[in-house]
């Protein structure tokens, strides 16, 4: 995909001004009728959330295409057309007022707060029962699709039980086991025997037990919707790559699908079941980006997360029996664009962004001049820092004292997106999480049940009692 056709028209952008119009809009219907859907239920739910997202990540990307395509995001059109329940959402844990993202995706996966770092695991070291397990036992087929490895914290925490979220190796065995009918992302040295410390080959067990294994862009294109062996689809390393990187590199464009790709192909396969399904998706890289303050990487990968929103709304607005849920499990750095003479003309940079901090910062070594760092980010970010911003960031490589989570070469995140304030007028309150209470809006049969203001483990039996299994 090239840079140019990045910010595509998404197949819910093309279906959403066919069938609506202003005087004639879902929101109309819904307001009208409102009150004799009180008891809706919903056959599937898509439950999407974008890793690590404050508002002000929401925020930016709307306005970044508004500015460049004078559109709103998928995600603030629903607003925009008052067709979206919305709320906010109180996002702690049972150990912090400030949650990670393994206690928040149990709280609704489990129905109750854990301490972080746990995966529906309390601190008595009693188990909760995942919710796509409860789905799955009564006759759903059930998934989940992110762009961070498959294992990690937001998928697992609707999937398994663990009291240690690092054993990813350990949750690509339960996978197995549980035989969901999709699971995509990245993560392939957890089911790789080069690069597990036990050696298995997991890709192999997951053959020899039925399941159709994905490893490449070209895989899952050419899957056909009428299969019907439970999938698993490992595209890349650890998480996969940001989208604007992606976006401007043809080698990872063709070997490594996209979150809206992966949420279509899974909602192709999960569709079949007479029963319905339920499918998380999660842009997991951007709660990577905020953690590395990386402003490109961050509005991209967001934007990713919208198109894949794009997908599930075609869906939703075909199928009329979907509920759509759209949040986040916390925020993370509380980034946001802040007043200056030139701060229209600095966010407008990001425009013609090529590459990510990530990408600048993992291509240089200590032989780096600082003219060739000057000219590093400029083709990357088209703008020029000076002889001593240049400097002043060479010097950390000679010490890799770098902060932030993500990071494990501890390169110089923090500094970089501190200097680059002056070049885009974005600025950042931390590097990690916030206990911020954060966006959460549904679209769909039962939506119009959602109150205000909610706790994160109450969406646990909101979706079961939408669905009907919960009385």
């Amino acid at each position: 995909m090239k840079r140019r056709d990045f910010f595509r028209n998404t197949a819910f952008t093309a279906l959403g001004a066919a069938v609506l119009s202003p005087v004639q809009s879902i929101a109309g219907d819904r307001l009208i009728k409102g009150r004799s859907h009180q008891t809706r239920k919903a056959k599937n739910i898509i439950f999407m959330v974008s890793d690590g997202m404050s508002t002000g990540t929401l925020n930016m990307a709307n306005l970044l295409l508004q500015r460049k395509e004078g559109r709103q995001s998928n995600w603030l059109a629903l607003y925009e057309r008052n067709e979206a329940t919305r709320a906010l959402m109180d996002t702690a844990s049972a150990s912090s007022l400030v949650t990670d993202s393994a206690a928040a995706s149990s709280s609704w996966g489990g129905g109750v707060r854990v301490p972080n770092g746990s995966l529906n695991v309390n601190a008595d070291g009693s188990f909760n029962k995942p919710i796509l397990q409860k789905f799955r036992a009564a006759g759903k087929a059930v998934g989940c699709v992110t762009s961070v490895p498959i294992t990690h914290a937001t998928p697992a925490g609707f999937c398994v039980n663990s009291d240690k979220r690092s054993d990813q190796p350990g949750i690509a065995l339960q996978y197995l086991d549980l035989r969901f009918d999709v699971m995509m992302g990245g993560g392939l040295e957890f089911f790789s025997a080069d690069t597990r410390e036990d050696k298995q080959d997991l890709f192999a067990r997951y053959k020899q037990a039925g399941f159709t294994v994905l490893q490449s862009r070209g895989e899952l294109k050419a899957l056909g919707e009428s299969q019907n062996k439970p999938i698993l689809g490992v595209f890349h390393r650890d998480g996969l790559p940001y989208a604007l990187d992606r976006a401007n590199d043809r080698q990872m464009e063709a070997n490594t699908p996209s979150l809206a790709e992966m949420t279509k192909a899974a909602i192709d396969k999960l569709k079949s079941n007479k029963n319905g399904f339920v499918l998380q998706v999660e842009g997991g890289k951007v709660d990577w980006a905020a953690h590395a303050n990386d402003a490109g990487a961050l509005i991209y990968d967001q934007l990713a997360f919208d198109e894949a929103i794009g997908e599930a709304m075609a869906f939703a607005l075909a199928d009329k029996e979907t509920l759509v849920v759209l949040t986040t499990d916390h925020g993370n750095a509380n980034p946001g664009l802040f007043s200056g003479k030139h701060a229209d003309r600095n966010f407008d940079r990001i425009q013609s962004f090529k590459h990510t901090n990530d990408w600048i910062l993992n291509g240089i070594d200590k032989s780096y001049t600082p003219s060739r760092f000057i000219e590093r980010v400029e083709f990357a970010q088209g703008y020029a820092i000076t002889m001593e911003e240049a400097k002043e960031l060479l010097s950390h490589y000679d010490m890799l004292d770098g902060s932030g989570l993500y990071n494990p070469r501890k390169l110089p995140f923090k500094q970089l997106g501190q200097i680059q304030q002056k070049y885009l007028s974005i600025g950042w309150g931390a590097m990690d999480h916030s206990a911020d209470y954060v966006e959460l809006a549904m679209y769909g049969p039962g939506s119009e049940q959602l109150k205000p203001f909610v706790k994160n483990t109450e969406l646990h039996n909101f979706m079961l009692q939408i669905t009907g299994i919960l009385a």
